[in-house]
C-alpha cells in the first residue's frame, strides 16, 4: 500500500490577485456581483457547514425586489405540512 502524500494549500497560484481585488473594490466597502457568481458559493458553503458563512449571518445584503417576491412565495409553498 502506497503512503498518501499531503500538501499544504497556500491559496491560488495566480499572480496579481490582491491588486485585481483591489481594482474591484475601488476602496469601496461593498461589490456588485451577479446572482450566478454568488449563489453557487453560498450554496456549497451553506451544505458543507462552513463555519466561515457563520460570519456573515448579520450582515445586510440588498436583493432586487422581484427576487424578494419569488423568495418569500418560495418559502410559503416549501414549508413543511
Amino acid at each position: 500500500m502506497h503512503a498518501t502524500r499531503l500538501r499544504v494549500y497556500h491559496g491560488p497560484d495566480t499572480t496579481g490577485t490582491a491588486e485585481a481585488l483591489e481594482n474591484r473594490l475601488g476602496g469601496q466597502d461593498s461589490v456588485t456581483l451577479r446572482a450566478e457568481e454568488i449563489i453557487p458559493l453560498l450554496a456549497d458553503a451553506y451544505n458543507s457547514r462552513r463555519t466561515w458563512l457563520g460570519d456573515f449571518a448579520d450582515d445586510e445584503v440588498t436583493i432586487s425586489s422581484d427576487l424578494y417576491e419569488v423568495l418569500v412565495a418560495y418559502r410559503f409553498f416549501n414549508r413543511p405540512a
